[in-house]
């Protein structure tokens, strides 16, 4: 039987935690707007037609912070379109997804469905079709307090005071063939420097994130950051990252390296960007925002990304996830937590039915995908501050990542409370893993308050409609902690939180 250590000390502290990396996505896309989170005469919509149910589902997962209209349905959107009495905006055919957008559902809806979600906005500002002017008169509509044409349009629509909308993400994956005014890195950190600068002038408390690479893959990768934050470093707070799991080897082992992909990604971007300072001799550090990430591979074909006659919100990559899918869900988790000193901001895309944690049925049920609960036990328990672990683990070798740790863990302390918190996954899929974690530095008189994973026998297993708890949290059964040492027994193939705290 394998056997892994985890040493941390109180002492010992990667950063605080921003907590808006347990962001999502909703974007005008399939059923993430319409029939997802908006849907009219749903048993549950109230009188807005937001649906109750979806609304309690995303409450549960823990959302802190959703980005909003898209996406590459961004890069096409008109924000006037999506304003005003419904009855008067205009149907627009989408050329992101070959749909037809009704506009019934706009930036004011998304407000106040954010408010009563409890959810911090994160808008974006479309650089393919427009530029600089529309994000200028794009934010003094939401955020300047009235006088002006723009803001005294939005009192004309109900909301006398602003939406005050603090993050703001500069277009979106414009370095894409497949994005709609696609742009070379100069052309877009041109017109990125100038949008941001306008932007600020109107409202200087703003946070703004620039496009980095639309994933890793891309030929014009780790050039384009270099060249996009060379035009705009000194305007922008962030730069983004995309990245989309596959299993391009039909493995779990070789799946669950993804994990090492990721950590490879965002060490290079923060090296890029601190390159970008150093030219400057700048102490600026531009951070991290992973704005779209999750598992897809299975919903990518040509009929999952577009259906003919221009459909209204048609169905589009559902993703249906399995347990290997919430065991990677939550080791990227735990790779963001580890990187807590510049990945301050991240979104799981997207929220509902479009490769979402949650699914919907039109007038019908919700339920929570596999990956639901990874991602919800984390927002819950991780609060404060991440701390440095020195973790010692056997390994595989793998043709994703050379070497693969067998365990992958970090640990996080809520101060407040005096919780901490261990999340550790356990890949190896042929026998449990005895896990043993020294806590140094926190006070003898503790206990264990928690210990709950995500296992299953069967690695393809999926939750649905009718069976939505056949992967979900169970008690993990040997868990102690004596003193200062804490040891358990990890299944194998699982994903494990343990809390700790004071007697």
């Amino acid at each position: 039987m394998p056997s892994a250590r985890l040493i941390v000390d109180h002492d010992f502290i990667i950063s605080d935690l921003d907590r808006r990396i347990f962001g999502t996505f909703v974007e005008h896309m399939g059923r993430c707007v319409y029939t997802g989170i908006f849907e009219p005469g749903h048993p549950t919509a109230d009188d807005q037609g937001f649906r109750q149910d979806v609304a309690e589902l995303t409450r549960e997962l823990g959302t802190t912070i959703v980005r909003y209209p898209g996406g590459n349905f961004l890069s096409g959107y008109n924000w006037e379109d999506g304003v005003g009495p419904v009855e008067k905006r205009p149907r627009r055919l989408d050329l992101a997804w070959f749909s037809t957008e009704t506009n019934a559902f706009g930036t004011n809806e998304f407000m106040d469905w954010s408010r009563k979600v409890g959810v911090e906005p994160m808008f974006g500002v479309n650089l393919g079709t427009r530029d600089h002017d529309e994000a200028r008169r794009f934010i003094e509509y939401c955020n300047h307090p009235g006088g002006t044409e723009l803001s005294e349009l939005r009192k004309s629509h109900g909301y006398e005071k602003p939406h005050d909308i603090k993050f703001w993400c500069l277009g979106n994956e414009m370095d894409g063939p497949w994005q709609i005014g696609a742009k070379t890195a100069g052309e877009y950190g041109r017109i990125a420097h100038e949008t941001a600068k306008v932007m600020r002038w109107v409202d200087p408390s703003i946070e703004l994130a620039a496009c980095g690479s639309s994933n890793r893959d891309m030929a014009t990768y780790a050039r384009w950051e270099y060249e996009v934050l060379d035009h705009c470093f000194d305007y922008v707070d962030f730069i983004s990252l995309h990245t989309y799991f596959q299993n391009p080897h039909d493995s779990t082992e070789e799946f669950l390296g993804n994990i090492e992909l990721l950590e490879a990604f965002i060490r290079e971007v923060v090296a890029i960007a601190d390159a970008v300072a150093a030219t400057r001799r700048s102490p600026k550090r531009i951070m991290l925002s992973l704005d779209e990430w999750n598992v897809w591979y299975k919903a990518r074909t040509h009929e999952h990304l577009r259906k003919p006659g221009w459909p209204e919100h048609p169905p589009l990559i559902e993703e249906v996830y399995n347990t290997e899918d919430a065991l990677l869900v939550g080791g990227a988790l735990i790779t963001l937590l580890n990187n807590a000193d510049r990945v301050k901001c991240a979104c799981i895309a997207q929220l509902v039915n479009i490769i979402g944690p949650i699914m919907t049925e039109p007038g019908g049920a919700a339920w929570r995908q596999t990956i639901f609960h990874p991602f919800a036990l984390t927002a819950r328990h991780a609060h404060g501050r991440v701390l440095r672990s020195l973790i010692s683990s056997p390994s595989y070798a793998g043709k994703t990542a050379p070497e693969i740790p067998y365990l992958h863990a970090c640990v996080t302390e809520d101060e407040t409370t005096g919780q901490v918190t261990i999340f550790a996954l356990n890949r190896h899929l042929g026998e449990p893993m005895d896990l043993e974690v020294l806590l140094r530095g926190f006070g003898g008189n503790r206990q264990v308050v928690e210990a709950l994973q995500i296992h299953h026998p069967n690695m393809k297993a999926v939750n649905t409609k009718d069976a939505q708890d056949t992967v979900a949290p169970a008690p993990i059964e040997k868990v102690s902690l004596e003193g200062d040492r804490l040891q358990a027994r990890l299944l194998p193939g699982s994903w494990n939180v343990i809390v700790t705290a004071p007697r």
